[in-house]
Order: structure tokens, then sequence, then C-alpha cells
């Protein structure tokens, strides 16, 4: 039981120094609260293993911090202590999801016992979480080699997002070692058959095609539009599957998850392309070519996706609907709060399109600042963040209100992201966009064909082109570029960070939730 992390939470804490101390010579690491207010940011601050609760202290409850804590953890452990043994007392506790009921007073060997239970049970969880995995790893392995359709990927994700979020608990380094070099395999498999595939994807003829950016809305939300009640698309850019379902369980208080599936981004995996593609219905060449004055180069150092709403605006109109929409991206706290405090304006809109770009502006920040990488050093510690954020979020305030509302929502993304840490060589001119994960010029080279996704006649992937030599190149599973010059510099700087615009599972295979309020 060493190592075991318990807070108890008493307004009376000082008076039960001589239970801590005993509880700390059992080799509990001990660490105490006062109020419910101050357990409730600890428990988000710490990983504690069981949280001892006294029902009766005031401000925060001990039953209202209890329906906290299952809101946004609620696998923690709990156990109330009270002095009452009111029926209706007991019965709110234990219908509260705890694990264990004291009455006071209570000694220090039935705080043992109650733990020793406790983590038992834990481990023994534990264990049997390890012999599923165990057990799932030929299986899924199998999958990996036999994979030929869009839907057998999206299975082998969704099974692989369940067992990084479930082993993440365990804290066993070489399980996780063995998750992710399993799911490192799969992303190279994935790779190929994204490359073998994705040029005839984008047939129009196609009709085995998987859903793509450019037909997201058209087949999945326009048929929900309905003039008598409003419908409201959530588009969190750089949200990777992973990163909802951790958000899952809080939503679930609020709204039933009606579909849980994933579409394809189309390529590059980059908001500009992507995103655009979502809300114009059509392809970057086809916006090209159709909205000339919506479309913004590559080269162009003006922000790319200036034009969403106007797009957007033009897609409705071409499939009939000429009713009232809104629009808006949030990108500040303030902002969101307005929207959340409008949201009655916005109830007779037959469509309401809000972006948050909270995880997109975090995956740049994780590259560019020191104190970001260290708070959200891999994937277990960037959903972790995710969470603080939405828990404190306009987002989640605006979820709240349209339940109360009992208005429809769906929550997608454009793209999402992949930490990298294979730098490949590329050489590029001085006109060679920035980003890390693919390349788009007239001079690229200096690459191996082998190790990447080449394109060099953008017409066929309905890409845009500057000039007649423009070529795109894509990096696969969790490579990333770098020129030759400083080479282990800058493979050194971007290693471990997360990037998109290539393919990867991470990236291609974007959540897309319909929720129902409950």
């Amino acid at each position: 039981m060493t190592n075991t992390k318990i807070l108890w939470v008493d307004d009376e804490i000082d008076l039960l120094k001589p239970h801590v101390l005993f509880l700390e010579q059992k080799g509990f690491t001990i660490q105490t609260a006062n109020n419910g207010s101050e357990a409730l940011d600890l428990i988000r601050q710490n990983n504690f293993d069981v949280v001892l609760l006294d029902e009766n202290m005031p401000g925060i409850s001990g039953i209202e911090t209890l329906t906290q804590i299952n809101e946004f953890k609620p696998s923690l452990a709990v156990v109330m202590i009270t002095k009452s043994e009111e029926e209706k007392i007991m019965n709110d506790a234990l219908g509260s999801n705890i694990i264990d009921y004291l009455i006071k007073p209570v000694n220090p060997n039935q705080i043992l016992l109650s733990l020793k239970k406790i983590i038992e049970n834990k481990e023994l969880k534990f264990k049997k979480q390890l012999q599923n995995y165990q057990q799932n790893f030929r299986q899924l392995s199998l999958q990996i080699m036999d994979a030929n359709l869009i839907s057998d990927w999206i299975d082998i994700y969704k099974k692989l997002t369940y067992w990084d979020i479930e082993l993440e608990k365990i804290n066993d380094e070489n399980i996780v070692s063995i998750l992710q070099d399993q799911k490192h395999e799969a992303n190279l498999q994935f790779s190929k058959f994204y490359q073998k595939n994705y040029l005839n994807w984008l047939q129009p003829e196609n009709e085995n095609r998987p859903e793509l950016s450019h037909t997201l809305l058209k087949n999945k939300v326009f048929p929900m539009l309905n003039k008598e009640k409003s419908t409201f698309l959530i588009v969190i850019d750089n949200l990777r599957y992973d990163q909802w379902k951790v958000l899952e369980p809080i939503i679930a208080n609020y709204f039933r998850v009606e579909e849980d599936t994933m579409y394809c981004s189309i390529l590059p995996t980059a908001t500009h392309y992507a995103r655009n593609a979502l809300f114009a219905g059509m392809l970057p060449s086809e916006i090209k070519k159709k909205y000339p004055q919506y479309w913004t180069e590559e080269s162009s150092e003006e922000n790319k996706n200036q034009f969403e709403s106007e797009l957007f605006s033009e897609y409705l109109k071409r499939y009939g609907y000429h009713s009232k929409y809104h629009y808006a991206k949030v990108l500040n706290m303030d902002f969101g709060k307005k929207l959340v405090e409008n949201t009655n304006q916005y109830l007779n809109n037959i469509v309401n399109v809000v972006i948050f770009n909270f995880i997109d502006m975090l995956s740049h920040a994780r590259t560019d600042v020191e104190i970001i990488r260290e708070l959200a050093s891999d994937e277990a510690a960037y959903r972790s963040i995710t969470v603080s954020w939405f828990e404190h979020s306009p987002l989640f305030d605006l979820l709240k209100r349209l339940a109360e509302k009992n208005i429809s929502v769906v929550i997608t993304a454009d793209h999402g992201s992949i930490r990298v840490n294979n730098p490949i060589k590329i050489i590029g001119d001085k006109n060679t966009n920035s980003n890390l994960r693919y390349k788009v010029g007239k001079s690229l080279g200096g690459y191996d064909q082998k190790e990447v996704f080449e394109i060099t006649n953008p017409t066929k992937a309905y890409l845009p082109s500057e000039n007649l030599s423009t070529t795109f190149v894509f990096c696969r599973n969790n490579d990333f570029f770098a020129y030759p010059n400083n080479f282990n510099y800058y493979a050194n700087y971007f290693k471990n960070t997360f990037q998109h615009g290539g393919i990867s599972m991470e990236e291609a295979l974007v959540p897309f939730v319909k929720l129902i309020p409950r």
C-alpha cells in the first residue's frame, strides 16, 4: 500500500492529526483539506487513490462535494464519514457513488480496514484489466494485419483509445510501452492504407468512399436541421478522439450520446484545408475555383480561415436552406461568456456554428512554451489538461444551457494531432510552408519517397497549385520534417510535440458525436 495517496477532507482536520500520523506510519501518503472547495481544487490538480470525505462541513457539504467529484472524476474512490446515522443521509451518500460509509467517531484501525479493502479491490481490478489487455493484444494485432476497410480502422482506433485511457490508471511502464508499440504498428499500417486509398476516395463517383471533410455536414448534419428547432454544431479545433472520450463522462450528465463515430479528414489534416472543406462542402481546389475571393493561398501570411462563415452560408443555400443561421469563433474566455449569456438569441436559428480554438492553441503553445511542454508531457497529460480546460470553459457552460433548453448538439473537429518523435529530412526553398507534417512547394527534395506520401500532381488530390511544379509531401505515422541545416537542433526542439497535417489515426480519424438532452 506504499505510494497510495489519500485526501482527507474534514473541517476539524486538525483534531484528526493522530489518525493522519497513524496512517502515514502504515505507508500511506496523506494530504488534508478542511473544506469542500479546497478539496475539489486539490483533486483537479493531483491524482489521489482515495478521498476520506466528511459529510457535514460548512460551505459546500460533503454530499455536494461528492456530486462535483463524480462529474469530473467518477472513478475516484470516496469514503463518506459522518456523525449522522439518518437513513436519508446514508441513502444520499450511497446513491452518489461512494465506495464505503463510516460513522463518527472513527478509530484509526476502522479507517485502515476500509482503505485496505479499497486498495486490494483496485489492485484486483488493475490485474484484471492487465489480463484483459494481454488477452486482447493478439486479437488486436491480427485485426491490424487484416484491416482493409475504413470501418476496420475506426474499430481498431476505438479499441486502442480505450486501452490507452484504461491502462494509464495502472501506471505500469512495461504494459504502457507494449501498448505504444502496438499503436505505432497500427499507425504504420493505417498510413499505408490511407495512402493507397485516398485519391480514389476523392472521386465523386465512388459510392464506397468513407465520410470525408467535405461530405460530412451534407450527410450527417443537414438531415438534422429543422425549422421548428435549432441545432448547435460545435467544432473543437484539433480535438482528438481520446480527448472526446475523457470529456464524454462529464457531458453524459446532461446529454445522451446518440451517435459516437468518426469521419476521415482530407489531406492536409490542417485547418486551412480540412476546416474550409468542412464548411464549404467542397474540396480545396473546388473552393478556389468557385469562390476565389474566399480562398487564401498557402504562401499568404493572411489568416487562411477568415471566410468560413461565408463559405458555410453558400453551402446552406446550395442545399435549399435559406433560414437564419449564426456563426461564432471563440478565441478567448470573455467572448465565450458573452456567447453563453446570449444563447436565447440564437434559439430561432436553424443552425448555430460555434468554433472553439483552445485545443489548437494548446497544441501550438506546447511546441513553443516550455512550461506547457511540461504540463502536457504525453497523451495522458494532454487529455488531463483538456478536461481541466473544459470544466472551466464557456463550452461547458454553453452545453449545460443547451441541455436546459432541450437543444440537440453535434460535437466534431476539423482534424486531430499526433505526438511526433521521428525526424526525417527534407529540402525546400524560402517559400516552402512551415508545417512540420506536410510540405508544399515547387523545389522540394532530399526526402526518401518510401518514407512519405508524395503528390506530384495536386489536381488529382483536389489541391490548389500556385504554379505548375507544386508538390505536396505528407509525413506518416509519428514522423516530422526537419531541414538538413541545424537538423539536430530542430529535431530535438520539435520532438515529442503535438503536430498535425499528415497521416495518422490521431490526425485523420476525427470524432463526430450527436448529443440529445437528457
